[in-house]
This record gives structure tokens, sequence and C-alpha cells, in this order.
């Protein structure tokens, strides 16, 4: 079996919502050891790793900007569940011993680092988990977007998207059994066909800067270590 890494150094997306696993809301402790343990299995291989977490299992600013919040103040409340979600994540990786750091775009040095690229490269090359959280720390950017900037930051080789489905589909596979899915798929097919990988600004940033995405489900076990060593698994995103 081959136990060549693909890539040196990754970015791995996950959303609030993957840490609440079928309760919906809050964090799963069962589920964040688990993705704790791929993690590990990842670091192992060897491979730098930096994760950016999203929030929309404790709040999420756009629904609140339309449920009557103002939408900045919104904002800055989903980028702080984004901290929330990396403290515990953080948590659970040195509770496997895998030294970890949070670096936040909004400073609260109590209990994160500010994100200095310098610092968090070298974090990465001294084999430490990078997770960033906050944001960019501004509002109307989604935790997709900081994905990608911060992949391009710390020139990540790629971005791997942890999902709860196995790849990118023409339509929603839980409500459509005929839903098809795609091996692989262009920038510009994600973006005029409205497909769900992540939103436009997110796309088209990756697309200038040719940084692949692959979209693959997190929640099977050793995942991650397969995508990573390269094997042919949910949906690659070029051009």
């Amino acid at each position: 079996m081959n136990s060549t890494p693909a890539y040196n150094r990754i970015l791995l997306k996950l959303s609030g919502e993957a840490l609440a696993g079928e309760q919906g809301f809050g964090i799963n402790p069962d589920i964040v050891r688990n993705i704790a343990q791929q993690i590990v299995e990842v670091s192992k291989l060897p491979v730098q790793v930096g994760i950016v977490i999203g929030g929309g299992n404790i709040f999420r600013g756009l629904a609140a900007s339309k449920a009557g919040f103002d939408r900045v103040s919104a904002d800055y409340m989903g980028m702080l569940a984004t901290v929330i979600n990396a403290l515990a994540l953080q948590d659970a990786l040195e509770k496997v011993d895998l030294e970890t750091r949070v670096m936040t775009a909004i400073n609260m040095e109590e209990i994160a680092e500010p994100f200095i690229r310098r610092k968090a490269i070298r974090h990465l090359e001294k084999g430490r988990v990078v997770i960033f959280a906050g944001g960019t720390g501004n509002p109307y950017f989604t935790t997709d977007t900081t994905a990608v900037l911060r992949a391009i930051e710390i020139e990540a080789e790629v971005i791997l998207k942890g999902t709860k489905v196995d790849g990118v589909y023409d339509k929603d596979p839980v409500k459509f059994s005929e839903a098809v899915k795609f091996d692989e798929v262009s920038y510009l097919d994600v973006v005029e066909k409205g497909l769900e990988v992540m939103d436009f600004t997110a796309v088209t940033l990756s697309m200038d800067n040719e940084l692949p995405i692959i979209v693959f489900n997190m929640t099977k076990e050793h995942n991650l270590r397969s995508v990573v060593l390269g094997e042919k698994i949910g949906t690659q995103v070029t051009g």
C-alpha cells in the first residue's frame, strides 16, 4: 500500500455543522475526537496541517442577519463561534499528543495567538497543527473564503473540504436519489452550475491562484489519510 503523501502541506476546511453531528447544534465530543484521530493519522505521514473551521453549529451570521440582527454584529458573533470550535478541536488534538496552535484574525491573546503569516508557517514547519479561527477578521466574508485565503498565505498545495457527503453532486443527493456525482469538475463549472462546493468568492480566489479543492466525506474513518495519500476519493475541483 502506498504510504507516500501526495501533498506536503494541506489546508483542511471543516464546517461547524460537522462538529455537531446528528444533534444539529453545539459540539459532539465523539465527533471531535474522531476528527482529531484522522488528523493524527495524517500528521504522522508526515504532512503539515492547517485547519479552518466554521461556526455554523453555534451561530451563523448570515442567517441571523436575515432574522433581524445587524449584519456586521452577526458576522462578528459568527467569528467568535469559530474560535469556540477551534479551542474544542485543539483540546482534542492535544489529548492525543499532537502539538497544536490556534491563531485568530481577531486578537484575543489570552486564549490564542494572533494570525501572523510567517509565524504560522514556522509552526507548520515544526510539525504543529495550526487552526485558523475568527474568519478573515472582517464581516461579509465566509469561512470558505477564509480557508482559501489562509491556504494561499501558508502556501498549501491543496484545500481538503471535509463534509458529510462523498463529493460534489449536480443536486442534493439527500433529497434526490438520481443525483449524479462528479469525480472531477472545473472551477468555472462550479460557478456556472451553482454547485455546492464553496461560495463564489472562495471558488474564484482558488481559480485565480490555481489552488485545487478536494471535497470528500470526512465522516468515513481513515478517509482523510486516503485523500492525502492521493487516492481518488471525493471530487476534485481544478482548472
